[in-house]
This record gives structure tokens, C-alpha cells and sequence, in this order.
């Protein structure tokens, strides 16, 4: 069970802070990027996060229309892994292709409106399936826990399918995704908003070990 500390930052500034922040105490996370057009809110620029040249090993979030256009950037800011909102593209095999081309894993996004059966034949074309437990583009947006049932349907169907879950998780939910099937947990504004994120980070890493 891992826990991913999912940075989604305003301005450059405050992906700065946040990326020192998390330098401290991790050693993976997650940039979440928005362009104001799949979702309502805009972030931090992908040019903000490549000019920082950060020292863990990450993936990026995409929760935008043109993830394509997003792919040579996070090449730049040496990004690992890049998921893509299914919703957001008219053709998600060709996006996959596209991710695969440059040289980074794959993973789908799903949002808690989105039924299982829509996503299945993408299943083994990726890497990853991150299920959003929130309507995306909110810091601290509330916890919608029927998607707990979708996540337990897909690790039934695919046992050797990687599932994560991203968006209202904090230290008094987690066991509740660890039970559903989950392999990793996104976490946001349970960390980055405590007034002691790295000590917020590891409670929540012991709750998951319990």
C-alpha cells in the first residue's frame, strides 16, 4: 500500500512551496494539473512545474481536455507516469498510444459518474486506474463513497489490475479503500493543508498499516 501525495498548486509559486514542501518526506507524488475547460479551476502550468526540476520521482494528473499537448512538458520535468480522465478525450486508445510513444506508463482516470463497464476494454492498455472519489478540480472536495463499491467491482473482474483511488482521503477513510482494493492512495489537502504535512503524511501512512 502506498500513499501518493498529490500536489495541485494555483500559481508557480505555490507549486514551489509545495514541492519543497513534499521533498522533505516523500519520495514520489503526484502533480495534478487543471485547464479551466474539463474541470472549472486552473493550476499551475506544466512549464511551472518543468522550470523547478524537482527531486522526487513523480506522475501527473491530467484533468484536461488535450493531455497530448501536456506530454512534452512533463518529458521536461521528468514525470513517470501520466493518467488521463477517460471523460476528457474523444478517442482514449489513440491517447494511450500517444503516452506510450513518449516513453511514459499509462493510467486512466475514472470519475465517480463513469460505470465500470464503460472502461473495461481500456483496462489492460494501461498501467494504472486511478478512481476519483470527488468531482475533480477542487482542493478538499467531499468524499463520495459509492465509488468504494466500483473500485471492489473492478479488482474483482481484473485481481492483477494496479487501482488507486484520488480525492477526499484522509487519515479516518483510508481503511476503507485499503478494504475496497485499492493498491495506492492519493492524498492532497490531508497533508499539504495540516499544519505539519510531513507528520500528517506518516499518520496516515500508519493508519494504512494497521
Amino acid at each position: 500500500m502506498r500513499i501518493v501525495p498529490a500536489v495541485l498548486a494555483n500559481s508557480a509559486d505555490e507549486l514551489s512551496s509545495l514541492v519543497r514542501t513534499a521533498e522533505t518526506f516523500a519520495d514520489y507524488v503526484q502533480f495534478d494539473f487543471m485547464d479551466g475547460l474539463f474541470v472549472p479551476s486552473k493550476s499551475a502550468t506544466i512549464e511551472d512545474l518543468a522550470g523547478l526540476k524537482p527531486s522526487v520521482r513523480s506522475e501527473a494528473h491530467l484533468m484536461v481536455r488535450e493531455p497530448e499537448s501536456y506530454l512534452q512538458g512533463l518529458k521536461t520535468a521528468g514525470t513517470e507516469r501520466v493518467i488521463f480522465h477517460v471523460e476528457a478525450v474523444n478517442d482514449p486508445e489513440k491517447t494511450i498510444r500517444s503516452i506510450r510513444e513518449h516513453g511514459f506508463d499509462t493510467g486512466l482516470a475514472v470519475n465517480p459518474g463513469t460505470f465500470n463497464k464503460d472502461v473495461d476494454y481500456l483496462i489492460s492498455q494501461v498501467n494504472t486506474v486511478l478512481f476519483l472519489a470527488v468531482n475533480p478540480g477542487f482542493y478538499g472536495a467531499p468524499f463520495i463513497p459509492e465509488v468504494l463499491d466500483k473500485i471492489a467491482d473492478l479488482r474483482g473482474k481484473y485481481p492483477e489490475a494496479e487501482i488507486g483511488i484520488d480525492g477526499g482521503m484522509k487519515r479516518d477513510n483510508v481503511q476503507d479503500a485499503v478494504k475496497a482494493g485499492v493498491d495506492y492512495i492519493c492524498i492532497g489537502s490531508a497533508i499539504f493543508n495540516a499544519e505539519d504535512p510531513k507528520k500528517a503524511y506518516e499518520d496516515i501512512i500508519s493508519a494504512v498499516s494497521k
